[in-house]
């Protein structure tokens, strides 16, 4: 049987991991090019408790999840899922202007998917 000291270290390990970790996200460039798509897997969320906001070219995400321990009625052996999370991503690009994101954010199935404009490079003539 494993030393209870050494169970609460490997759990706080892992809470730790899994809160630097999580939540899982995936950046890319659009088809065109002309947005930044970022996905987001938050489930077990709902959509009314999550919060995202862009400052320059940093994405916040919030959320937080009701407390579920009415659902346990016996011992509880592993808790890793945070209950909250609060994190902020550096975008490779800084947004034109963040009016133009209002409205830009789907959730579906539990993944987040915002499309953030990016400006297009002007080109130079060479005289």
């Amino acid at each position: 049987m494993t030393c209870s000291w050494v169970s609460k270290g490997l759990s706080d390990f892992s809470r730790e991991f899994y809160e630097f970790t999580m939540p899982a996200i995936d950046m890319f460039e659009g088809d065109d090019t002309n947005e930044l798509i970022v996905k987001i897997d938050l489930p077990g969320y709902a959509k009314k408790d999550i919060r995202l906001s862009i400052d320059e070219d940093i994405l916040r995400i919030r959320a937080n999840r009701e407390r579920d321990e009415e659902l346990h009625t016996g011992s509880v052996y592993y808790k890793h899922r945070p209950r909250q999370i609060d994190k902020r991503i550096m975008l490779p690009i800084s947004p034109p202007d963040s009016e133009k994101i209002v409205g830009a954010a789907t959730y579906v199935d539990g993944v987040i998917t915002v499309r953030i404009p990016t400006v297009q490079p002007k080109n130079i003539q060479i005289l």
